[in-house]
Formats: structure tokens, C-alpha cells, sequence
């Protein structure tokens, strides 16, 4: 047997005090999640009238988002999400279950469980989400990386805060805030810099000059 649907873990007063950046990823991410659709989703590869109750599928699932997300073996992250404010948030496990709320060898019996049917489920929703959101295309194809080659990206700080805008882009949208920066004159600086040389833009001053009057406090970068 399986529950079909849960109950939020942390009290405003908790989010209030733990949860103080609302910016970070996985905070944008639990809030547009569609937790209860999946699960309603789930709840048919369970027996509705037999058998033990099984661990909570809000917690479940996070967990294998999580464990791709970052990428953490079964192991990793549930030692993550004992040590992690935010990561225990995203997966809504309350202080008082965090010694004993799943050991490792339940998201492998969880995975087999579901097969490919179910975790199919699982990124749709989430593939469907971030391409609503706008961080991936229509047409991008969801695959495994690892059969692939590719160049190495190596980020630098003009990278990491034009993505920072992203995640505040999201943010701002998700609550139907008003943009507080200049989402053109961001587009405008950012294209650029792809243009400029690599030697330029390993000096503080054409990152600073990437993005205006933004501050600079990371250093200058060397790919």
C-alpha cells in the first residue's frame, strides 16, 4: 500500500529561519514541482488494498530528482540530505525523521519498483516543467550524457552569474514578481562576451565590463 498524497513537513516559522536564501535551486525547483501529479501517477504501480505501507512518494521522488540533479549515488544523497538545510527542504523530511526517514537499499527496490514506466513518469513532469519555464527548449531531447562525447565546459564567473539571472528569471516568474535588473541590457552583454577573445576575457575588467555596472567579487578567471 501507498499514501496518495502528503502533507507539507516544515511550519513557516522553520522556512523562515533555515530557508533564508529563496533564490537557491532546489527552493525554486520544490515550489514548481507538481508533487501531488506525479504521485497520483505513482500510486498505480502499488496494491491500493494490501501489503506493508510503503515510504512517503513525495520523499521518494525528490530523492531521485535530487540524486540527479547533482549527480549523488543512493548513499550520498540521503548522507546529503541529513547535512543539507536545503536539500531537507526539497525533499520534505522534517528533523524529526532525519536518522531513519530511508536507507539506501529502498531507492534501489523504489527504482525497480516503478521500472522504466514509472521514472519515465518522474522526467516527464520535470522535462515538461523546465521547458514551460524556459530553461530548456521544445525541442531538446532528454538522453543520457554519458554515452556521449563532448568538449569540457569549464565555468568562469560571467558564466556562473548569467545563470544566476536565470535562476532569478524563474524565481521572479514563479511568483509574479517584476524583474529587477535589465533582462536586454543582460542578453546584450552576455552575447558580448561569447564574442570577445579568450584572452580578453580572462581579465577582471572585461568581466566587469560584461555586465555593466555589476559588481564583481569573484577574481578574475583561467580557463
Amino acid at each position: 500500500m501507498i499514501e496518495s498524497s502528503f502533507e507539507e513537513a516544515f511550519s513557516k516559522e522553520w522556512i523562515q529561519t533555515q530557508i533564508t536564501d529563496l533564490t537557491n535551486e532546489l527552493v525554486i525547483l520544490r515550489q514548481v514541482i507538481p508533487w501531488q501529479k506525479i504521485i497520483n501517477q505513482l500510486t498505480t504501480f502499488y496494491d491500493s488494498k494490501s501489503g506493508r505501507l510503503g515510504k512517503s512518494l513525495r520523499v521518494m521522488v525528490a530523492l531521485l530528482i535530487l540524486s540527479r540533479l547533482r549527480p549523488l549515488s543512493d548513499r550520498k544523497v540521503i548522507d546529503q540530505v541529513k547535512e543539507n538545510r536545503y536539500m531537507q527542504y526539497f525533499c520534505n523530511v522534517p528533523d524529526d525523521k532525519l536518522a531513519t526517514f530511508v536507507e539506501s537499499s529502498a531507492l534501489s527496490r523504489f527504482r525497480k519498483r516503478l521500472s522504466t514506466k514509472g521514472i519515465a513518469i518522474i522526467e516527464t513532469e520535470v522535462f515538461e516543467l523546465l521547458r514551460q519555464s524556459g530553461i530548456i527548449k521544445g525541442n531538446t531531447l532528454m538522453m543520457d550524457s554519458t554515452v556521449l562525447s563532448s568538449n569540457i565546459v569549464y565555468p568562469n564567473d560571467v558564466l556562473l552569474i548569467y545563470k544566476a539571472f536565470g535562476k532569478m528569471r524563474i524565481f521572479a516568474r514563479r511568483f509574479q514578481l517584476p524583474p529587477w535588473w535589465n533582462q536586454s541590457h543582460i542578453k546584450k552583454r552576455w552575447r558580448t562576451f561569447g564574442r570577445a577573445r579568450e584572452g580578453e576575457r580572462a581579465t577582471p575588467y572585461v568581466i566587469r565590463s560584461s555586465f555593466g555596472d555589476f559588481p564583481h567579487s569573484c577574481g578574475s578567471t583561467t580557463s
